[in-house]
């Protein structure tokens, strides 16, 4: 499992996202607070806080072609 923060800070970071995230097999779940969701559900993103970094973890070991994919949306 990787774990790492981002920030989507538009609407089309969140769809960009969500596509680059379904084209994989492995289960992606972001947290913002006490709240858990599925990185490939659209709308489960809206219900966060996008204004804050979100933790994410990345349930595989095989992650470098997603990490480079989505390396723009990333945060120290």
């Amino acid at each position: 499992m990787k774990t790492f923060n981002m920030i989507l800070g538009s609407i089309n970071d969140v769809k960009d996202f969500v596509n680059t995230v379904s084209k994989y097999d492995f289960d992606v779940d972001l947290t913002s607070g006490r709240y858990v969701v599925d990185a490939k559900s659209i709308m489960g993103i809206f219900s966060l806080d996008l204004s804050k970094p979100i933790k994410v973890e990345v349930h595989s070991d095989d992650t470098d072609a997603f990490m480079d994919e989505i390396k723009s949306f990333i945060v120290d």
